[in-house]
């Protein structure tokens, strides 16, 4: 198997090689890779004490970020080390202040993970969520490194659990212990015999509280809702975009509408404003004036969507009639209901606001015309459902003081 597992990484990097012809994300992949030594080389002082997060992407540096915070704080002697597999991850984070190094992973090779290792040499090592990679976490072992898991989460069709699996079960033993998010993971775990794992819950709750206690105030924002009631739709696609417009457009409702596009290219911003029938105004290029007699706020810029929730009195989260929804505790956290499409039941945090009562599922445009105009009109139940879902969010605190805890009286 470990032969097999060699030929696919380097099969990948031919791939992801020739994409980077052509491709903007395969090329930066590429050029963040070269002369990679050297660079690591020419920025570490060797003689650092080394903690190293993991990340694959932006998605798993929000989750890793609340424990690496929470470590620097206490251990200031110590240098945080950053690493990203991603592009998406590493080129929005590559200023990050709370670490000190910051840079791409290598490609998984035995060779890679031995010289990596052999310049930061790490006291401990993190890797967030889903990230297990054989050369680098078995290079680690061998040096009796204890490597942590962040956040794991686990499902029955992992290879982990197929009758297959037994190899890359042996990759999840070489972790010295496993912080995992619910007890579904853990009846998971412990059927293929790994019982060295703790329920911690997800960082991610600890980070939204975090980032709601210190929200701006955002002025333009705030003289556009004013006493109205105000939908945010947050992370938009143009499947989403779709069924909202075509709302506003037929029912003209008393409601203000912010919508958040995900793509905030030119182009886009100028296709939402032909198709939308209401008074409509960019977030860039607004005044005080102008924007209140708005009836839609378009936000062309990127940084403010996790404040701007503060506004709102309920919120539409995107990507649900695509790949996956975005991130719905951040609109949670600050006690409104939250809509998504039907594409959410690989998050667990959007199934349990369903149960919770503090989220909406919608199938189509019908349907989110119905949940919107019901919870509109019924401010009690808009109320309590928004309870409902802040209540939940406050029930999951504490994933990263349990994380931290561990992981500090083992060093």
């Amino acid at each position: 198997m470990l032969f097999l597992y060699n030929i696919g990484i380097r099969l990948y990097y031919l791939f992801i090689l020739f994409a980077s012809l052509f491709n903007k994300k395969a090329r930066l992949w590429i050029r963040g890779r070269k002369k990679f030594f050297k660079k690591v080389r020419s920025v570490m002082d060797p003689d650092s004490r080394i903690i190293w997060f993991h990340c694959s992407s932006l998605g798993e540096f929000e989750q890793g970020r609340p424990v690496m915070e929470k470590i620097r704080e206490i251990l200031p002697d110590r240098k945080i080390l950053l690493t990203f597999y991603s592009p998406s991850g590493y080129e929005i984070r590559k200023n990050y202040s709370g670490a000190d190094y910051i840079f791409y992973l290598p490609l998984d090779t035995k060779k890679n993970a031995e010289k990596f290792l052999d310049f930061i040499r790490p006291e401990v090592a993190l890797f967030v969520k889903y990230e297990y990679w054989y050369h680098f976490i078995s290079a680690l072992k061998r040096r009796n490194i204890k490597i942590y898991l962040i956040s794991g989460i686990f499902r029955s069709d992992q290879v982990f659990f197929k009758y297959y699996g037994k190899w890359f079960r042996k990759i999840l033993g070489c972790f010295h212990h496993l912080f995992i998010q619910d007890d579904d993971s853990a009846r998971l775990l412990k059927s293929i015999g790994i019982e060295n794992f703790t329920v911690a819950g997800d960082t991610r709750f600890d980070r939204v509280f975090a980032i709601a206690e210190k929200a701006p105030p955002l002025p333009l924002i705030s003289h556009f809702t004013a006493d109205h009631l105000t939908l945010v739709a947050g992370s938009t696609w143009p499947e989403d975009e779709e069924i909202i417009i075509r709302f506003i457009n037929e029912y003209k409702p008393e409601i203000k509408l912010i919508i958040a596009p995900h793509e905030i290219h030119e182009r886009n911003i100028r296709h939402l404003e032909e198709k939308i029938q209401l008074k409509t105004t960019r977030y860039t290029s607004a005044e005080n004036q102008e924007i209140s007699g708005a009836n839609v706020l378009i936000i062309d810029t990127v940084g403010i969507l996790s404040s701007i929730y503060q506004f709102g009195n309920l919120a539409f989260i995107g990507g649900g009639f695509g790949k996956g929804i975005h991130n719905t505790l951040e609109a949670a956290i600050f006690g409104i209901p939250v809509i998504f499409g039907p594409n959410y039941k690989k998050f667990r945090e959007a199934v349990s606001l369903i149960h919770h009562e503090g989220g909406f599922s919608v199938q189509d445009y019908q349907s989110f015309s119905n949940i919107l105009i019901r919870l509109t009109t019924d401010i009690s139940l808009l109320e309590t459902c928004g309870e409902n879902a802040k209540a939940y969010i406050l029930s999951e605190l504490g994933a990263t003081a349990r994380i931290v805890d561990i992981v500090i009286a083992d060093l």
